[in-house]
């Protein structure tokens, strides 16, 4: 059964009482790990991994850390209430056309419309994790999701419930890359502005909505967020994204150093969001 979106505040995601269970698997993990473990750090294209200087075990040792650490698996988030995947209802992965770089549009016998908003492209690089996020996937598939500009999601939020704009899945290219084109997300009440994501390890895994990776969540750096929600349309996200910041949003709280986008473009010809995500 659908909600209104006017009782879905806190709704989006479920809240604290959705995403809490997952985020205490998370800290009791890391808890009973104790002292073995390092802080974790996500890597990324930009990033400097040089070994430390040779000739001592100890350099090789920390230089051996260091590389791990960098390129930790990406965390596992929640799917939230809206996922589209078929394990809350409604299955679009397995519907013909759901295979896109152009997410702004709804596909299929949905009812046409076109999701408004600051444009926005999302370029996701997948790599091994074991490797030392030096070996891209090539051939795995990403299914990519998140709300409109009004905070709504397709086929879920009252309104919205026959589009199915905003989700879309494409196979990884040599680099490991996927490319989405759509519009920059509103902050609803309750949550910071988010991307969702899952990676499978093949096309045929992700249009059978089967055998999912990784599951996890992209957020935008504070800064853009401002700049973008000065835009008209976005005015409801000011106020919600005053409410909130990432060390108080309960999936980013416990840390976002490997979600956080890296961010170019402008509000006047639209942005680029990056991230690389080790699997």
């Amino acid at each position: 059964m659908h909600r209104h979106h006017d009782d879905e505040v806190h709704e989006h995601d479920r809240g604290l009482s959705y995403d809490l269970p997952v985020l205490a698997r998370r800290r009791m993990i890391r808890l009973m790990a104790g002292a073995t473990l390092v802080p974790l750090v996500g890597c990324s294209a930009d990033e400097d991994t040089s070994a430390a200087p040779s000739g001592s075990a100890a350099s090789s040792s920390s230089a051996s850390s260091s590389s791990s650490a960098e390129c930790a698996t990406i965390p596992s988030e929640t799917a939230g209430p809206y996922p589209g995947d078929g394990s809350n209802g409604v299955n679009v992965l397995t519907e013909s056309g759901v295979v896109r770089s152009d997410i702004t549009k709804s596909f299929g016998d949905s009812a046409g419309g076109t999701a408004e908003g600051v444009p926005l492209t999302v370029t996701l690089t997948v790599v091994d994790a074991a490797s030392g996020c030096g070996t891209p996937k090539k051939g795995a598939a990403v299914y990519l999701w998140h709300a409109d500009r009004d905070g709504l999601y397709s086929l879920y939020s009252e309104g919205v419930t026959e589009e199915n704009y905003l989700r879309g899945v494409q196979e990884t290219d040599d680099k490991g890359q996927v490319t989405f084109k759509s519009v920059f997300p509103g902050c609803y009440d309750g949550r910071w502005p988010h991307i969702h994501f899952e990676v499978y390890g093949s096309l045929a895994d992700a249009t059978a909505a089967t055998s999912i990776t990784n599951t996890s969540q992209l957020a935008f750096p504070k800064d853009t967020c401002e700049t973008v929600y000065a835009t008209d349309g976005y005015e409801q996200s000011v106020t919600n994204l005053g409410r909130i910041s990432l060390e108080t949003d309960n999936i980013f709280s416990d840390g976002y150093s490997q979600q956080l986008a890296t961010m170019s473009g402008s509000a006047e010809e639209g942005y680029t969001a990056t991230l690389t995500v080790p699997v």
